[in-house]
This record gives C-alpha cells, structure tokens and sequence, in this order.
C-alpha cells in the first residue's frame, strides 16, 4: 500500500477491501430493530460476492427478521499499521434446502460449541476501507 508521505491514512479500493475481507475470518455485525441497536462478534466467511455466518435462534435472528438493513466491520492491527473494512448492506436467513447444502459445504464453523443451525447471508451494498500507518502525534508547528 503507497501512501502520501504526510498523510497516514489510505482510502482502499474496493478490490482492495475485498481483499481483506477474504483473508479475515471474524469481525463484528451490527443490527437495529424496534430503537435498539446490537452489535455482536461473528466469525465469516466470504463467497461469491456475500459474507456467511452461523447463529443460533435469539436475537440475531430475530433483529434480521425485523430489519434486514446490517452494518459489519472486521479490522486488523499490527505494530505499526492497521486497517479497517465496513461493508454496509442487507441479510437473509438461508431458507432453502439447496441454499443450507451449498453454505455446509463450505465448512463454516462455529467458534463456540453451540448448536448454531441457521445460515445468514449478508449481501454488500457498499464496502469501504481504511488504512492506517501507526505513529506518534506529530507536533503543531508554533507561529
């Protein structure tokens, strides 16, 4: 990643994030239903194009079936840099058997020992991203 020499933040391409999002496997959703917001840590995995999860029935599933509208975020972070993707976009419960099939098949699994029996599908509407180079502050020049 180039960037300006005194600027240590990058806007990332699309393709760029879409990079990261692949090579990531957990990050954050967040929902809103009836006023009230949740953001939960999920792990993922992206295939064609979507981000697929697992859960379990409770508030997840229900938020979504109220309002499909999802943000989610997944960052990392090193010694001297980090960066940060948001996708926004919509989610669906998987319904049919020939959707269920295709998304076991791709071996997600569940992080915690918990039945975990729904699939859902977050389809971006729009993803952005951040690079950042790590420092100090730099010191305000004195007039």
């Amino acid at each position: 990643m180039m960037f300006r020499h005194d600027d240590p933040v990058l806007e990332l391409t699309e393709e760029q994030s879409w990079k990261l999002l692949k090579k990531t496997k957990h990050g954050r959703i967040v929902l809103s239903a009836a006023g009230i917001t949740d953001i939960f840590l999920i792990n993922y995995l992206v295939h064609d194009g979507v981000l697929l999860m697992r859960t379990a029935p409770g508030t997840k599933l229900a938020e979504i079936a109220i309002n499909e509208n999802v943000l989610f975020e997944t960052d990392g972070i090193g010694s001297d840099e980090a960066w940060s993707v948001v996708v926004k976009g919509t989610a669906r419960i998987l319904q049919s058997g020939q959707e269920i099939a295709e998304a076991e098949s791709l071996g997600l699994k569940s992080w915690v020992p918990t039945l975990k029996d729904f699939y859902v599908e977050i389809k971006p509407s729009l993803i952005s991203g951040r690079h950042f180079k790590l420092g100090e502050q730099p010191e305000q020049f004195q007039t």
